[in-house]
């Protein structure tokens, strides 16, 4: 079981998702612990199963160096971190910092990522669909050289 496929969404007033029910199984059966953590790219939010989150902030925890780059990531990706706890109803509040740099207001746009999932306003995420398109061809041979890992 892994985050995939995307689904159309409205936020309450309150600025809550409900997170949809493929996506609560995945967590519960995959995960076990339903505690999630998101934060912030440019373009959208990306929402974490907390063991996930654990393993990608053990990975930056090991890196030999600190450069000012990677400082730089992790004062923007892991400075706006938020913790979210899914409600009995299965849903999570956007914190409306988060909300706002995302470009997010009512409707919303899940995109699973297998090991997480994106939430993204309509608009931009369009907007990144139409680049993925016009750039498909370049995007899939550089997916197949990285999956065929280094040659010799």
């Amino acid at each position: 079981m892994r985050f995939r496929g995307r689904s159309s969404h409205t936020l309450d007033n309150k600025g809550r998702l409900s997170i949809p029910a493929r996506f609560r199984e995945v967590i519960k059966n995959v995960y076990g612990n339903s505690n999630l953590i998101m934060t912030n790219t440019p373009s959208c939010l990306l929402v974490y199963p907390w063991q996930v989150w654990q393993e990608l902030e053990e990975k930056l925890l090991m890196s030999p160096v600190d450069p000012p780059e990677l400082r730089r990531f992790k004062r923007y990706f892991l400075g706006s971190a938020e913790e979210c706890v899914p409600d009995r109803q299965g849903r999570i509040l956007i914190p409306a910092h988060l909300r706002e740099e995302a470009g997010i207001n009512r409707e919303v746009i899940l995109v699973g990522m297998l090991n997480h999932f994106e939430i993204w306003s309509p608009e931009r995420l369009e907007a990144e669909f139409k680049r993925a398109r016009e750039d498909f061809d370049e995007l899939d041979a550089k997916v197949h050289e990285i999956l065929r890992g280094p040659t010799a």
